[in-house]
């Protein structure tokens, strides 16, 4: 990976902190010689969500908090919002972080759909699974239609890479970090990006329950946490939308869109399509999580190999059916319940 991605590391704290200050930590300097980010410190307590997850701890703003900063970063940087020549000049300068684009490329859409030296699973209790992801030809349709807008699709400025590692929290604080595959792409692709991990982390749960603490009120949170997070996105990005209808932004020109019946009807296609984008992509990151190069600390973290394939399993069972039948659901709560029926 070229040194180059610290500068669009940089670029992206400082424009995503601008639209989210509450949720980004500043950058005081950037030296793009050295590659070096002088950057606010994140002091004790905060810790890096996913171990808060491993070890059970609720986080009862976390909704509210990674809302917002999806709501806000997803929708400044969007045509919704910006004019067209505005955001075109933008996309051409974050073409440049083409090299982690191309990782991101090989390692969700690729690797796990064909025999590659890098994947590995939990052997050899998920062998046949992981041939069967292989061979799965609905499978490959799909993933194929999700590569192609993940490449082709400048919709907004995305972290790139907002799963539960990337963001640091307190009970009172959230803080994300570390957006160095940043890109002009699809906004589904941070949505579910996130709450892929959370799904990982609710299945991961079982693996980590000891005695009379079964996690399942724990499992119940994140469901909830699911829930919410989106819930709150559409309502605060729709606000944003609402806002900002008459200003420069070049998607939904207000001399075209100027009723609100129709503003209701481009906003419900918006959302329902921007749902299924979430669910795909979330599924995506769920299964090469599980079969490709990149594990989770999640599920690596239960010791016992059988218990956690059998987690991993349950995973793995649901986003591969997401992925294919992810036009058939039309709310979160559906998304929520198909979660909660695996068994």
């Amino acid at each position: 990976m070229t040194k180059e991605r610290a500068y669009f590391e940089a670029v992206t704290l400082k424009e995503h902190g601008r639209w989210c200050p509450n949720n980004v930590p500043e950058v005081f300097h950037f030296d793009r010689t050295m590659s070096l980010i002088a950057m606010r410190y994140l002091e004790p307590p905060h810790i890096i969500l996913r171990k808060g997850l491993i070890a059970g701890v609720e986080y009862p703003l976390l909704a509210e908090h990674i809302s917002d900063y999806m709501a806000n970063t997803l929708f400044y940087t969007s045509l919704i919002y910006r004019s067209t020549t505005e955001h075109k000049k933008a996309v051409a300068e974050f073409c440049g972080n083409v090299e982690l684009c191309r990782l991101t490329e090989q390692v969700v859409f690729s690797d796990p759909y064909k025999v590659s030296e890098y994947n590995h699973w939990t052997s050899p209790y998920l062998d046949e699974d992981a041939e069967a992801v292989r061979n799965d030809d609905g499978l490959k349709v799909e993933i194929a239609e999700l590569k192609s807008k993940f490449c082709e699709r400048s919709q907004a400025l995305i972290h790139g890479d907002l799963h539960t590692g990337s963001v640091m929290v307190t009970h009172d604080s959230t803080q994300v970090i570390d957006p160095e595959f940043a890109f002009y792409g699809p906004m589904g692709f941070d949505i579910g990006a996130f709450l892929g991990n959370l799904i990982l982390a609710y299945f991961a749960q079982d693996g980590h329950a000891v005695g009379e603490n079964d996690r399942k009120n724990y499992k119940e949170w994140i469901l909830k946490t699911i829930e919410d997070t989106w819930n709150l996105f559409r309502k605060k990005f729709t606000a944003l939308w609402d806002k900002h209808k008459d200003g420069s932004g070049e998607a939904y020109l207000p001399a075209i869109y100027n009723n609100p019946e129709l503003q209701l009807l481009v906003q419900k296609k918006y959302f329902e399509d921007l749902l299924h984008d979430t669910v795909g992509f979330g599924s995506a990151k769920m299964i090469r999580r599980i079969v490709g190069v990149a594990h989770v600390e999640d599920l690596e973290s239960i010791a016992d190999p059988s218990k956690r394939a059998t987690c991993e399993k349950r995973a793995l069972c649901l986003a591969k059916m997401l992925l294919k039948e992810r036009r058939k659901f039309h709310d979160i709560s559906e998304i929520v319940s198909a979660v909660r029926n695996v068994q």
